[in-house]
């Protein structure tokens, strides 16, 4: 039998975290008693700096219970960093890693399909949703068109599929060699290479709480997808500069065309219209390579991930 480890990151998840915990708790305790999982499974749930009493729940359920296990950050490292922190975490003791959100809009009892899937041997098992009717209009179509634009981008992302998944000891330990700081897990595990499956499910409205991606992150998180796996964006600077420079070289022949023939007409308006539009791309493209440049300072300064506060083990 092998062991499963759960990680739920959770910010500010106070007022669903009791039950979370609880379906969590109860998926696991009848895989067990199937003897499909062995009875050291556990679920480790990762504080990312939360502010209300997410850490307080967390230490209430592990004191009544050690297959509740906890890891608090020193302050929000973000999303990304704290599913890598419950990764590093469990991946010396764990045979297998299911990741979800503490918020549970993903079908928690998906997760005995997921064990069936890599019984079957998949070692990367992907939790893809078939019903995005909860969410809104904007929401669903902003998705759809990220998926899209990232695929052109050369981008291979699983589409409808966010950070509910499960992972193989091994592919765990081969995600972890990527030490970028910067990291986009979602376009990472496709490329591991493993075998794979999906499962499919219907996503649910949050029980309470609000959501912890509004349009602001979700732009960010967008950004950082795009600027982590590709230098198109700069590409199409370079791209957006020689086309400026052969329309300038037209409009230098058509100067000197319209200058010989003495229709040469002053404006100002023209003039000052040039003069901005081209500021503007050029400080857009300042902007992209900027964004690039900054990535690889932080890439250089090697600065850790993430800090530890608390381990309740």
């Amino acid at each position: 039998m092998k062991k499963l480890t759960i990680v739920v990151p959770a910010l500010n998840e106070e007022e669903v975290l009791n039950n979370t915990l609880q379906r969590l708790l109860k998926i696991e305790s009848k895989l067990i008693q199937a003897q499909i999982l062995d009875h050291s499974s556990d679920i480790l749930v990762v504080d990312d700096g939360s502010v209300d009493q997410t850490w307080k729940i967390i230490k209430h359920y592990h004191e009544k219970n050690k297959g509740i296990k906890g890891i608090k950050l020193s302050r929000n490292f973000g999303h990304q960093n704290a599913l890598i922190a419950g990764l590093q975490a469990t991946v010396i003791s764990a045979d297998l890693v299911v990741t979800i959100d503490a918020d549970l809009q993903d079908d928690p009892e998906t997760i005995n399909e997921m064990i069936n899937c890599f019984a079957g041997g998949a070692e990367i098992v992907y939790g893809v949703r078939n019903d995005r009717t909860t969410d809104t209009w904007f929401k669903r179509n902003s998705a759809g068109l990220f998926y899209k634009l990232l695929n052109l981008l050369g981008i291979k992302l699983i589409p409808n599929h966010a950070d509910f998944r499960l992972m193989s000891q091994r592919a765990v330990k081969t995600f972890l060699q990527y030490k970028e700081r910067n990291l986009f897990i979602r376009g990472i595990i496709p490329l591991l290479g493993f075998s794979t499956a999906k499962v499919y499910y219907k996503r649910t409205p949050r029980l309470a709480g609000k959501s912890k991606y509004p349009l602001k992150k979700m732009l960010a998180f967008a950004w950082n997808g795009i600027t982590s796996f590709s230098i198109i964006p700069v590409r199409f600077i370079l791209a957006l500069g020689i086309f400026t420079s052969s329309l300038g070289a037209v409009m230098f022949f058509y100067s000197i065309i319209t200058k010989w023939l003495g229709l040469t007409v002053h404006g100002w308006s023209s003039l000052m219209v040039s003069i901005w539009i081209l500021g503007g791309l050029q400080m857009i493209s300042l902007g992209i390579i900027g964004e690039y440049i900054g990535k690889i300072m932080t890439e250089v300064k090697q600065r850790p991930r993430y800090t530890i506060q608390s381990y309740l083990k």
